[in-house]
């Protein structure tokens, strides 16, 4: 799937909650649903900076593709980068550095968010972006 398929079936997705408790379970699912990181990527350097909570995000470049492991202490957070996850990972570095992530809008996200967690997503997604750039030229 492109990331824009992507997107769009995570947005008729939230689409069948009627209201944001029940979004909140759902996003705090799929973050018992990403897979585990392995322990080894849980350092320092594999820090996202600017989340509140403490948020592992590791690259894996192969087969002229990013994929992405991740985690968090905070089950929200867990649940917002599995998220990103989802939607990123397995791409070209071109397809995640260009991406609109036009889904966080939709879906909600940016308004339902307490200001924290707002600007975590949003340190997760230039972080993303940012290894995406970096394995541009590889």
């Amino acid at each position: 799937m492109t990331i824009n398929e992507t997107q769009d079936e995570l947005i008729e997705d939230f689409s069948f909650y009627e209201d944001w408790m029940e979004k909140y379970e759902y996003i705090i699912q799929l973050g018992k649903e990403l897979p585990l990181i392995e322990e080894q990527y849980k350092q320092e350097q594999y820090i996202i900076k600017g989340c509140q909570s403490r948020v592992w995000l590791h690259p894996e470049f192969k087969d002229d593709k990013i994929y992405f492991t991740a985690d968090s202490d905070a089950i929200i957070t867990k649940g917002l980068v599995s998220l990103m996850v989802k939607v990123l990972s397995g791409h070209t570095p071109k397809e995640i550095a260009e991406s609109d992530l036009y889904f966080v809008n939709q879906i909600g996200l940016q308004e339902h968010l307490s200001p924290t967690r707002a600007n975590g997503l949003l340190s997760m997604i230039k972080q993303m972006k940012l290894y995406a750039i970096a394995y541009l030229n590889k």
